[in-house]
């Protein structure tokens, strides 16, 4: 049987809102192209309608985002101190609180028609998680899920130890999803002493250089996710070729 396609596309380091910008665009053609459908009440609809689907992987420079339920008090620095720092911020159409993205750290962007997979948002986000936890699995690294939190946690039945490696937030329009994780690679973590990560004021954030004690190819983190999110949502992941 042949499988279903996700194209890829490394962005590489890319201004935050450039990339939002992108998602947004990639969205409201999956958004056009099942209006026209639904336009025809009569005409048979294909399952995926003609909407490919998309994996964006990037780094942004140093940025603060804030979900649209998150809490603008869980960023402790005031503008000033931002533009000092030269880091952005950014009000997100996302779920979730406030998080950080800077160099080091693998931001991954799905933009998935989830009717051509399932329609459960729950099922998407611990879809994204176990990805991640295949990914870590790798290092030896026990990824695990926090009950009642989004993301990827080491150690979360244990209070004293329990710390987050992966943030994840998503948005979705008549199930095409945009935003998506944040796995902490060789990630500079100062910049989280900056907010309340998530908004959850008892935990930690740590990274996979922070649990090896050495820094990993960054590149090789990207082929494990890839090969990880290919297993678990059962496609085949591809590069995009973009025509200019």
């Amino acid at each position: 049987m042949c499988m279903r396609k996700i194209y890829f596309r490394d962005l590489g380091e890319i201004e935050y809102g450039d990339a939002w910008k992108m998602q947004e665009e990639m969205m409201k053609q999956g958004l056009d192209i099942k209006s026209s459908w639904f336009n025809v009440p009569d005409a048979p609809k294909p399952v995926d309608m003609g909407i490919k689907n998309y994996l964006l992987f990037c780094q942004h420079p140093h940025v603060y985002t804030l979900g649209k339920s998150g809490h603008l008090e869980n960023l402790l620095l005031a503008n000033d101190r931002l533009k000092e720092l030269n880091v952005g911020f950014y009000n997100t159409n996302r779920g979730g609180d406030i998080t950080y993205h800077g160099p080091g750290q693998i931001v991954g962007y799905p933009v998935l028609d989830l009717e051509q997979f399932f329609t459960d948002l729950g099922r998407y986000m611990r879809n994204l998680e176990e990805t991640i936890i295949r990914a870590l699995s790798y290092y030896d690294i026990v990824g695990d899920r926090l009950p009642g939190a989004t993301g990827v946690w080491l150690d979360p039945d244990d209070p004293m130890k329990a710390r987050k490696i992966c943030a994840m937030g998503v948005r979705s329009s008549r199930w095409i999803t945009i935003h998506g994780f944040a796995l902490n690679v060789n990630t500079d973590m100062s910049y989280f002493d900056n907010i309340v990560p998530c908004g959850i004021k008892d935990k930690k954030v740590t990274s996979i250089e922070n649990e090896l004690g050495k820094r990993v190819d960054e590149e090789e983190v990207k082929q494990l996710l890839k090969k990880a999110f290919s297993e678990v949502f059962e496609t085949e992941v591809v590069n995009d070729l973009i025509t200019q």
